[in-house]
């Protein structure tokens, strides 16, 4: 019976395992694949925004704050990153590869409960993820008002944000920019008017263009408006425009970043005391930096001013 027992103590000490310790590494794997996609966002973020102060949060060697969210993700707090992250400022991506690593401990893996009888005391685990920023190409505009390109205002690196400006819709300082009859107000090929799909070189069935819709008056419903309260929003920027009234088009050469201070419109005003000073058809604020995680916008190449997206693009368990 003796000799019965201690070979069955063997078989269930391996079904044990099977239970518990591949349970086990199920979960730290979970855990390591959460930590490599927070520490590759963190990266992104990082690069995209252009005002990190500490370099080493977008060079190839982890920073304390990537250590943190990374280690975030665990259970017991602990997650070792390896050095130095693939990091390629050209294609702007990044891929970081976490492994396992028990606190206090120098080595890398998970001490096992029941394998370690079986001469498995640890198991090492890692997983890698990549994301990637760039400037958004396409996106749908709940409010999709074109900017001339030249209204633009450079941002300043430290603060992020630009000079405090007023965008008159019906005046455009750019040399033979205006179109006669229009504020701005654009169109897709659907005719949609309070979400319309805009992107930069792709556009309705006229090409590269958008149609302007010709009222003075926002598209949309007041009630609509009220998104741009105190808020930072894409507006879509025109280097061209021609035609007339409703004849007249725009086209988009990109997107910018406007935080919205105040606004006088024929169906909706809005702003702190004072603003109502503003001259009708007209938004008040600065551009900014700014840096999205929105699913709604495309990643694409278009020209830099001053919006980045940034998107998981791997994200899958390596052992």
């Amino acid at each position: 019976m003796a000799v019965i027992v201690a070979i069955i103590m063997v078989v269930l000490l391996g079904f044990a395992a099977i239970a518990v310790d591949v349970g086990m590494l199920y979960s730290e794997r979970a855990q390591l694949q959460n930590g490599a996609d927070a520490g590759a966002m963190f990266v992104a973020q990082k690069c995209a925004s252009r005002l990190s102060t500490n370099a080493i949060d977008c060079n190839a060697t982890p920073s304390t704050g990537l250590r943190s969210v990374v280690s975030g993700n665990a259970v017991d707090g602990v997650t070792n990153v390896d050095q130095p992250l693939a990091l390629d400022t050209v294609r702007r991506t990044v891929t970081a590869t976490v492994r396992s690593q028990e606190p206090g401990k120098a080595h890398n893996g998970v001490s096992t409960f029941f394998a370690r009888v079986l001469g498995i005391p640890t198991v090492e685990g890692s997983a890698s993820a990549t994301a990637q920023w760039g400037t958004p190409s396409k996106g749908t505009m709940v409010l999709p008002i074109a900017i001339a390109e030249c209204k633009f205002k450079p941002v300043d690196p430290i603060s992020g944000k630009g000079p405090l400006q007023l965008l008159q819709l019906d005046k455009d300082p750019c040399a033979n920019k205006n179109i006669p009859g229009g504020f701005g107000w654009i169109k897709d090929d659907t005719d949609a008017k309070c979400a319309v799909t805009i992107g930069v070189g792709q556009a309705d069935n006229s090409g590269t263009w958008f149609s302007g819709d010709t009222g003075a008056s926002a598209p949309c419903v007041p009630n609509d408006l009220s998104k741009m309260n105190d808020q930072t929003v894409l507006f879509p920027l025109f280097d061209e425009a021609t035609g007339t009234g409703a004849s007249g088009k725009y086209y988009v050469k990109g997107f910018a970043a406007f935080h919205v201070t105040a606004y006088h419109l024929s169906n909706g005003t809005w702003g702190p005391p004072g603003s109502s000073s503003i001259p009708n058809k007209s938004i008040q604020g600065y551009f900014v930096r700014f840096v999205s995680l929105s699913q709604a916008l495309e990643l694409g190449d278009s020209p830099d001013y001053g919006s980045t997206i940034v998107r998981l693009t791997i994200g899958a368990p390596t052992s």
